[in-house]
């Protein structure tokens, strides 16, 4: 198994769960409190030493399947919807808070945004089965701190249209809404070879 799928966190016990549950306690059973989030700090640190080191390797996908759109609302309760960025190349990173890789590749998402964000391109993070008080309490943390949209998906639905099978993963669509590449683990996104990839599709 490669480094990066061993990093990759699955859904699928997530969402059985969910089912079971009815919704009407997901982030009881699957959202930490804010205090707990806070006490679990450290050891989660600690469990990122652990990690397999972060990877740059995306598959290229051939033929590129179009990318279902989605609306989300994001953390400032603003719609983002995908297609209202065709004609950019864009970055969409499924994750959460608890995921250890996706802690760790997030900040390389905003290196490599601030590089970007003056060239046609944009970087989307739906979070998966979380509230607004723990995704903006856990992004005020990060250092950057992200100023790319993210998104919640409180229910996985979009996850799920995009066939997604653990955290993180992510996609790159190409200017015309079609998935270019995907990437399952952490990623080093502000790697030379990402920007390379992205600078190429930007210039199609």
């Amino acid at each position: 198994m490669k480094l990066a799928q061993r990093a990759c966190v699955p859904l699928a016990r997530l969402r059985e769960s969910a089912r079971r549950d009815g919704g009407g306690h997901r982030h009881a059973l699957f959202v930490p409190s804010l205090l707990s989030l806070l006490l679990l700090l450290p050891l989660q640190a600690q469990a990122q030493t652990d990690l397999p080191d972060l990877t740059h390797k995306l598959t290229a996908l051939s033929p590129r399947p179009p990318a279902p759109d989605f609306a989300l609302k994001d953390l400032d309760g603003k719609t983002q919807r995908l297609s209202d960025y065709k004609g950019k190349v864009v970055l969409v990173n499924f994750w959460a808070t608890w995921c250890p890789p996706c802690r760790r590749e997030m900040p390389s998402m905003e290196r490599l945004y601030q590089k970007l964000k003056s060239e046609p391109f944009m970087v989307l993070a739906p979070d998966q089965y979380e509230n607004f008080d723990l995704v903006f309490s856990f992004t005020g943390q990060l250092d950057p701190a992200p100023t790319f949209p993210i998104m919640l998906d409180e229910k996985s639905t979009t996850s799920k249209a995009w066939k997604v099978k653990g955290l993180p993963t992510s996609f790159i669509v190409d200017k015309q809404g079609r998935i270019a590449y995907r990437a399952v683990g952490g990623r080093e996104f502000d790697h030379p070879e990402i920007e390379k990839l992205i600078r190429a599709l930007i210039a199609e």
